[in-house]
Formats: structure tokens, C-alpha cells, sequence
């Protein structure tokens, strides 16, 4: 029984010293001296506020994209005891002690590191030698932007990882098709895409260009699987599934899940609340949720609220009004009805009170049952501090004179009887029945008389002037032009009105609620809302030094400048390897026309290589040029201000080109002995110039060492670079 133990056991493995190699000097170049400079360096000031953010637990909305990349730099942090308090407001200001500045800058140096194993797995799974793939890593390896770039609180080298896994996953995946298909290792490659896929994503919405070019390729691969009569329909069917779950569904739940942990962790009111719903802002730990807990949630007759307009961009404001009135005149002679003054507030203020009034009774106090409002029901909105009903009428607004002056009714005794009836409509109800909700109802007002509907005109427009302080104009807006959420109104402080008496019923409105009923949002809710305000918030774009085109990038016609030393010549930028990008560039154009050619010969009967050095070309060229066309072109449609770094990821795989060209030329174009010996000659010294490049620009990737004056000039090697030179 126990004869086994007479022979030892033995575990054998193979190991890849190149692949063990390669991530040696990748973690070297990246992780060495990855502590300095201590300072801010670039975007760190950016993303660094929302690590903070992370720890302190406060929400915030980053319209840059998803929330899975800011919460790996957040992990960093806590995984350095990080507590959230540093002012990230300079760039090259001194971290201080508290701040673990190696536990945050690990995870982008650890992913830029593990990028140039992976070119060389990559360029393996494509079917190229293993001294292409070789060239492919060292290429990566000894890319000064990729260096600089994962070496920093900075998001683009994990970006980058994600990519080249999804990529790899697939790649390994297709190759287990013909021989393994449904194997363990085949399922493990085919979900490992689809995670990583979902994960680029996350990071940056600049992965969605990786994932939709693997799902082209899946789709193509599996076109042509239909047409391979050895698989049977259910073969067929239980193969289109797997991709199914594995490419679409699993990311999808994946991608939500960094949004569930996102809204788990960030449970705490924050400074970019305001531009959520109230709503949303109530189901967060103090801010608005410290009002509005406890309010009733049915609007009844005889409620006392505050309506907030759901637009809430460029800033938030609630319906107000006061007891100044519009000017008999404008100042462009048009006349108004000189009634008075409502606007959209963006304070709280006791003036933004309203009660809600049934027409029928004279009542301003909640009965007994309160009698809740719902859609379609006629309503009176009453200003709670001055007791005027809101009115509008066909007289021309201040601001908007296509539209109607809105207004709370004086009586002068005129021929201009009140029009304060409005009908309330529950945009997002479920039936005509439903009951208007404090918070959750988003509602409209329309005009009985005239059909207007109540519209925060000024929210995109310009504010009053000195007669209305500056506030924003409300009008009354036909229904004819169209929905906005300018007209779309929410309850955001709720009570019960007690009072008859107006001097009673004004001590009541400056004071709080006490009843107790919970508005809290389900995640889906919250999710839909925030992926909303990511995909529509957009902040002004303005002109920065080193913001570039798209056409910069492939010359290099430009840099950035992340750091400079306070003293000395010390500084980093943001420069690519130019003996790399230049090749890379010859790589791509020799493809495109080798391509080219060999399609119009094909197209003759000529075939000038192999069918199966055919299929391994375009196959390369697929994953390679493919990869760089998707993550650069999109570039250009785009209005957004760019960067240098944007371009990362499309190089990278223009990168990943050149020793497919190079290989290619060797096995089929260099035909004698001669020929193949001065090719590999030539690349050998093509190859030493790269690594001349890396190691001239060096002081300017990693800081250090410090350049005298002479040798900063000597580094200018193109007029358009901002090499920083101080004043003598």
C-alpha cells in the first residue's frame, strides 16, 4: 500500500529563460528608484485627489471614464496605509510622510513591467520565431514612453496590460480550437479574454477599442467555423454560446461589478454631489441625506416643498421667488406684466418653499388622512414666505421672449385675471396612477390655460440682471418645442404643513422634518445615473501647453513635461524611443503596400509565398496594425483635448509590428546566403541605435541623473520638443 514511498517524487517543469529573463528586466526598468522624485509628477495631482477621495470614503464623479483603474491605484494606496490627507493641488509639490508614494506608484510600474513579457507570449501565439518575439519584448523593454509612463500614479500602463492580456487570452485560446476545444485550458483562455477585456474597459473607455477588434475577430473566426461541415449544428450552437458568455455576458457583469464596489465604497457626500440627482444625493451619508431623512414620501395637498431642477448642470438651483417684481419696462423697451419675480435659485434659501394647493379648498395644512397628488391631478403651487399663487400668461419672458413670463400673481385690479392652475405630470411613472414622490418622482408642470410648461430657461442661457440678482430665468415653455430636462422637476425637501396661519406657517417652513421614511435607490438606479453623468459630464476643454494632435504623435512632434527638479537641471518627460517610433512607423507603411501587392498579384493567380506565410501575415497584421489602427484613428473624429499618452496604446502595438516585418523580409524576400547575412547585420545595427536612443534619453525618463545646460540642449533633437532650460 505504501510501495509508493520506496521511489522519490519528482515534479518536472519547463521553464522559459527568455520569458523568465525578460520579466526580470522589465520589473528593473520599471520598479528602480520608483520612489523618486518624492513629488508630484503630472496627472498624479489628478488622480491622486480621487485616491484620497477612496480613502476618506467621499464620492465623486470622474467624466475620464469607469472607476475600476482609479480603484487599483486606490488599492495601492491602502495596501501603503495611505490615509487620504494630502492636498493634491501642485504639480512638484513634496509628498509628505504620510504619503506611501512606492505602494502607489506599484501597480502601474507592475503592469508596465509584466507588458514586455507578454509582447514576447504574444508574438509566440502569432506562430513567429522566438527571436522575433524576443525583439518585440526588448523593443517594449526599451521604450522610454512606455518607462516613464508606468512608473507613476498613472493609469496608461495598466491600461496597456489589460490589452495585451486580452489579446494573449485570445490568441491562446484560437490556438487550442482545432485540438482542444471545451478543455479546461480552452474555457480558462477564452473567460480570461472576456475578463480582460472588461478590465481595459474599466480602466479607460479607450479599451473599447481592443474589445471590439477581438470580437470582430472572434466573429470572423466563428463565420468560418459555419462553414466547417466536420461540426454539427449543436457543436456549432455550443460554441457560439461559450463565445457568448465569455466575450459579452461575463464582461458585462464584470463591468457593473466595478461600479457596484465603486458606490460600496463611496457611501459618504461628497463636493461632486451636487451634479447628481436628489435622489442620489439622499442615499448618501450625510450632505442632503441629513435633510431629507425622515421626510414623507407622498406629496400630499397641503405639503410644503422645495423643487429642484433635474438638469442640475451647469449648477443646481431650486424654484424661487420673492417679493420684488419684473420692471414695467426692459431695458430693450418691451413691457412686462410687472407681477412677481420667479427664478431658479442655486442656494437654499427659506424662499424656495412652496405648498401645494388643491383648487378646490382654501386650505394650505396636510389633511387628515393626507390626500396624496397624483399624475394628472390640477394643482396650486403657493409661495410658502409670501403667499402669491405661481402664474404664467401670454405676456413675453425677460430673457426668452418666444416663451412665457412665469410669475407669482398680484391682483392690480386689471384686466389680467390669475392663471395658476397646473397640471402635474410624473415623467418617469410606471402607470397614470402613480403617486407624486418626494425625490424620486421627476415631474412636469403644465399650464391648463395655455399648455406651458415650466422650464428652467436660464440654466442655458444667461442669468437676470441686476432687478432679478443675477438669478436664473424660468419661463413657461410651449410643449410644441420639444422635451429637455431643463422642465423636469424634483422634490427635494418635503413636510406636512401644519400652519394656517402664515406667521405660524413661516416659523414652520425655517424649521426641519422629523418624519421617518427611507428613499434609498436600488444599484441599478444609482448605476444607470452615474454611467449617465460619466458618459454626458463633460468639463470645458481649454488649451494646455502640451496638449497635441493626433498628427503630432506619429513623428513625435511633441512632448510633455511631467517634472522638474526645484534646483538642478533634473526632469522627466514624456519622449518616445525616436529610432523605435520611426521604425514602427517604415513597419506599418511596408506592410501596407507588401500587402497590397500581394493582393493584387493573388488577384492574378500569383502567389509570391506560401499559403500558410500568407495566413501567419495577415493573421500578424490583424492583431498588429489592426490594434494600432483601432486605438489611433478614432483619435480624430474625437473633440476632446489630447495628449501624447493617448497614443500609448496604438504604439504598442505598432511596435509589436516591427519584427512581423522584419521576420517576414528575412524568410521570404532575403533569398541568398549574402542577403540574409547583411540583413541580420543591419539589424543588429538598427537594433543598437534603439538601445543608443533608450540609453541617451534615459536621464529624461526616469529624473535622474541631472543634465548639465549643454547636455539638455544636446537633447532637443527637434525644435518642437520643450526640453526645460533655466535662466542663467
Amino acid at each position: 500500500m505504501l510501495g509508493f514511498l520506496k521511489e522519490p517524487v519528482v515534479v518536472t517543469a519547463k521553464i522559459n529563460v527568455n520569458l523568465v529573463a525578460l520579466t526580470v528586466l522589465g520589473l528593473i526598468s520599471r520598479l528602480w528608484g520608483l520612489c523618486y522624485p518624492r513629488a508630484v509628477v503630472f496627472d498624479e495631482v489628478y488622480y491622486g485627489q480621487f485616491v484620497s477621495l477612496y480613502m476618506k470614503r467621499i464620492f465623486f464623479v470622474d467624466d475620464s471614464g469607469p472607476p475600476f483603474g482609479h480603484m487599483l491605484l486606490a488599492l495601492g494606496g491602502y495596501l501603503g496605509g495611505f490615509d487620504g490627507n494630502f492636498l493634491w493641488n501642485r504639480i512638484g509639490a513634496e509628498y509628505s510622510m504620510n504619503v506611501p508614494v512606492w505602494s502607489l506608484r506599484l501597480l502601474p510600474a507592475l503592469a508596465g513591467a509584466l507588458c514586455v513579457p507578454l509582447a514576447y507570449q504574444i508574438l509566440v501565439e502569432l506562430h513567429f520565431s522566438h527571436c522575433a518575439a524576443l525583439g518585440a519584448a526588448l523593443l517594449i523593454l526599451l521604450e522610454n514612453s512606455l518607462i516613464t509612463q508606468s512608473r507613476f500614479m498613472l493609469l496608461e500602463s495598466i491600461l496597456i496590460f489589460f490589452i495585451l492580456l486580452a489579446v494573449l487570452s485570445y490568441l491562446k485560446f484560437y490556438n487550442l480550437q482545432k485540438h482542444r476545444a471545451f478543455s479546461g485550458s480552452w474555457w480558462f483562455w477564452l473567460l480570461l479574454t472576456g475578463v480582460a477585456c472588461s478590465c481595459a474597459v474599466g480602466v479607460k473607455y479607450m479599451g473599447l477599442f481592443t474589445y471590439m477588434l477581438l470580437l470582430a475577430t472572434a466573429g470572423l473566426h466563428f463565420w468560418h467555423m459555419i462553414g466547417d461541415q466536420n461540426l454539427s449544428n449543436v457543436s456549432l450552437l455550443c460554441h457560439f454560446l461559450a463565445r457568448g458568455l465569455a466575450l459579452i455576458i461575463i464582461p458585462m457583469g464584470l463591468y457593473l461589478s466595478f461600479f457596484y464596489v465603486h458606490l460600496a465604497l463611496l457611501y459618504r457626500s461628497g463636493p461632486h454631489d451636487q451634479i447628481m440627482t436628489s435622489a442620489f444625493q439622499a442615499s448618501l451619508e450625510g450632505g442632503l441625506a441629513r435633510i431629507t431623512q425622515g421626510q414623507p414620501l407622498e406629496v400630499a395637498y397641503g405639503s410644503q416643498i422645495t423643487l429642484r431642477n433635474v438638469l442640475g448642470k451647469p449648477m443646481q438651483c431650486w424654484l424661487h421667488s420673492h417679493t420684488n417684481t419684473y420692471p414695467i419696462r426692459y431695458e430693450n423697451g418691451r413691457g412686462s406684466s410687472h407681477q412677481q419675480q420667479v427664478t431658479c435659485y442655486p442656494f437654499k434659501d427659506v424662499n424656495n418653499w412652496w405648498i401645494v394647493k388643491d383648487p378646490g379648498m382654501q386650505q394650505l395644512v396636510v389633511s387628515n388622512p393626507p390626500r396624496p397628488v397624483r399624475h394628472g391631478h390640477i394643482v396650486q403651487l403657493v409661495h410658502g414666505i409670501t403667499t402669491r399663487y405661481l402664474n404664467t400668461h401670454d405676456v413675453a419672458a425677460p430673457l426668452s421672449p418666444h416663451s412665457q413670463e412665469v410669475s407669482c400673481y398680484i391682483d392690480y385690479n386689471i384686466s389680467m385675471p390669475a392663471q395658476n392652475l397646473w397640471r402635474v405630470e410624473i415623467v418617469n411613472r410606471e402607470s397614470d396612477t402613480d403617486v407624486w414622490k418626494t425625490i424620486l418622482s421627476e415631474v412636469r408642470f403644465v399650464h391648463v390655460n395655455t399648455s406651458a410648461v415650466l422650464k428652467a430657461s436660464g440654466l442655458s442661457g444667461a442669468s437676470l440682471p441686476e432687478w432679478g440678482y443675477r438669478q436664473l430665468e424660468v419661463v413657461g415653455e410651449k410643449l410644441s418645442k420639444g422635451y429637455h430636462q431643463s422642465m423636469v422637476w424634483n422634490v427635494e425637501e418635503h413636510r406636512y404643513g401644519k400652519s394656517q396661519e402664515q406667521k405660524e406657517r413661516e416659523v414652520e417652513l425655517h424649521s426641519p422634518t422629523q418624519m421617518d421614511i427611507s428613499k434609498n435607490l436600488s444599484f441599478m438606479a444609482k448605476f444607470t445615473e452615474l454611467q449617465w453623468k460619466i458618459l454626458t459630464l463633460k468639463n470645458e476643454d481649454t488649451e494646455h501647453k502640451y496638449s497635441s494632435s493626433a498628427l503630432d504623435w506619429i513623428t513625435m512632434d511633441t512632448n510633455i513635461a511631467y517634472w522638474l527638479h526645484p534646483t538642478s537641471g533634473a526632469q522627466i518627460h514624456l519622449l518616445g524611443n525616436v529610432a523605435t517610433w520611426a521604425s514602427a512607423n517604415a513597419a506599418a507603411l511596408l506592410y501596407l503596400c507588401l500587402s497590397l501587392w500581394y493582393l493584387l498579384r493573388r488577384r492574378r493567380k500569383i502567389y509570391d509565398i506560401p499559403e500558410d506565410a500568407w495566413q501567419l501575415w495577415m493573421s500578424a497584421g490583424g492583431v498588429c496594425a489592426g490594434g494600432w489602427a483601432v486605438n489611433y484613428l478614432p483619435f480624430f473624429l474625437m473633440e476632446k483635448t489630447l495628449f501624447l499618452y493617448h497614443y500609448l496604446p496604438a504604439v504598442t502595438f505598432q511596435i509589436l509590428l516591427i519584427p512581423v516585418v522584419l521576420q517576414h523580409l528575412g524568410d521570404h524576400l532575403c533569398r541568398s546566403v549574402l542577403l540574409k547575412s547583411m540583413f541580420s547585420a543591419l539589424i543588429v545595427a538598427w537594433f543598437s541605435s534603439v538601445f543608443f536612443v533608450y540609453c541617451t534619453f534615459s536621464p529624461l525618463s526616469y529624473g535622474q541623473p541631472a543634465l548639465s545646460l549643454t547636455q539638455l540642449k544636446a537633447l532637443r533633437w527637434k525644435d518642437t520638443w520643450n526640453i526645460l532650460i533655466r535662466k542663467q
